[in-house]
């Protein structure tokens, strides 16, 4: 374990993490590729001299979090860390792209469980009661701004009462939430990583194409499952059922994105138009419902003709 590894990877966890508390609006999308760091020297040193320069570079991010007024830190470093640990070994085992963000998502999900379990401990509160706690406050933040900018009294009940909805909403499915955010977040960071290990000269997994993902087959009967467990009135069942289908949806929504990929690939459009269509899926979310269809009926569509079988049945 060299010095220069420690200091690269502890400064470039360090700038990611104190741009995320820092810089406003954008600054949390920053946090999102802390594991970056600690993926990129894991694969480089392995995964023995990888743990070694993880747990160095968590003691120096706790003394200049803790510094810098920021000690809540040091929990994202914690899980981004072994983030970055869990993706290397992942790529060093040549997973498939599926394999990976599902053990990925899944490792990253137990990880924070068991820190929000004992932060709650040291609070008497639950891992939700804490989510929701912090979500909260997070918002009469932003109520409290509003009135310092003197925002009516009307506008600001109203605001109020769309917040009440907001949380009660994210009550019903903040366990898909969570899913779904972790996984984007492991997904993000796996392609993100392919030109870095590419521009410094490391093995990245060979995936195979990107255009040519699909969900797995047999994950159809989930969406219909779920969809018709809606019209149930037993409550618990019904939460299930909603918070599956969000996270079964969303999956569809990257088999969509596989399909467009494919066709922009075969027609060879040019960077600029792709990133006009990337940008208004991103900011349009019918686009997003658009993809969730057409990852979901290529099961029997077969848009781009993968399965010659099933095209001419």
């Amino acid at each position: 374990m060299r010095v220069a590894d420690v200091l690269g990877c502890a400064c470039s966890a360090i700038v990611l993490l104190l741009a995320s508390a820092l810089i406003p609006l954008v600054g949390p999308v920053f946090s999102l590729l802390t594991p970056l760091p600690f993926l990129y020297y894991a694969t480089k040193l392995g995964l023995y001299q990888g743990a070694k320069v993880v747990f160095v570079t968590i003691l120096a991010v706790g003394v200049i979090a803790n510094l810098a007024g920021y000690p809540q830190i040091i929990f994202l470093c914690l899980e981004f860390s072994l983030l970055g640990l869990i993706i290397s070994e992942t790529f060093r085992r040549e997973y498939t792209i599926g394999f990976t963000i599902f053990w990925g998502t899944a490792f990253m999900l137990i990880i924070g469980a068991i820190i929000l379990g004992l932060i709650g401990l040291t609070r008497n509160m639950g891992p939700l009661a804490l989510i929701l706690s912090y979500f909260q406050s997070n918002m009469n933040e932003t109520i409290q701004t509003y009135e310092d900018m003197g925002w009516d009294q009307e506008k600001t009940l109203q605001f109020k009462e769309y917040l009440k909805i907001l949380i009660d909403v994210v009550k019903r499915v903040y366990p898909a939430l969570m899913i779904v955010g972790t996984g984007f977040v492991v997904w993000i960071n796996i392609v993100i990583s392919r030109p870095l290990f590419r521009l410094m000269n490391l093995k990245y997994p060979a995936f195979g194409p990107m255009d040519k993902w699909h969900a797995p087959d047999l994950m159809v009967w989930g969406v219909i499952a779920s969809g018709f467990t809606l019209f149930l009135s037993i409550p618990g069942v019904k939460l299930i059922a909603i918070n599956g289908l969000i996270v079964m949806l969303t999956i569809y929504v990257f088999h969509g994105l596989s399909i467009l990929l494919f066709f922009l690939n075969k027609y060879r459009v040019p960077s600029w138009l792709r990133f006009g269509i990337y940008f208004l899926i991103f900011f349009q979310q019918i686009f997003l419902v658009v993809l969730a269809l057409a990852g979901l009926f290529d099961q029997w569509v077969d848009f781009r003709k993968l399965h010659p079988k099933k095209s001419e049945a």
